[in-house]
């Protein structure tokens, strides 16, 4: 079973997850724009049990979305400011980390992409499922 470690760009904030991710996604919603400061935030779900460490501390920012009304518990640090992982208040039995947090080009790919009318022209992705949002 592999083990991977997420991180801040400082290194302060720490994730450990065992196992595979239950679910890789892209967002192109301009929330994540901004949140990232790119084009789209890219994000794997972990079921909670897999969740073995998080070291460091968080500031928190709590975000409603757009069209489905719940709540995400954004986790970044403090001194540099990386989003490092996040939950959501409609599904605690769930933890979303930042794939560049993993720094590893080697992780899963996306297997979704959403709010993609929202997306830059040159940054659609290419395979990948749009699921569309209710």
């Amino acid at each position: 079973m592999s083990q991977r470690r997420a991180s801040c760009v400082c290194g302060q904030l720490r994730v450990e997850v065992t196992g595979e991710p239950i679910r890789v996604s892209m967002c192109h919603c301009f929330a994540c724009q901004q949140r990232t400061g790119s084009v789209y935030g890219v994000q794997a779900r972990f079921r909670r049990e897999a969740i073995t460490a998080i070291e460091g501390r968080s500031k928190t920012f709590t975000r409603k979305g757009d069209e489905s009304g719940n709540s995400a518990h954004f986790h970044f640090c403090p001194e540099c400011g990386s989003t490092v992982y996040y939950e959501f208040a409609h599904d605690p039995d769930v933890i979303a980390i930042t794939v560049g947090a993993f720094a590893d080009p080697a992780f899963p790919a996306p297997v979704f992409s959403v709010y993609e009318e929202r997306s830059h022209s040159w940054a659609v992705p290419r395979g990948i499922p749009m699921e569309h949002m209710d």
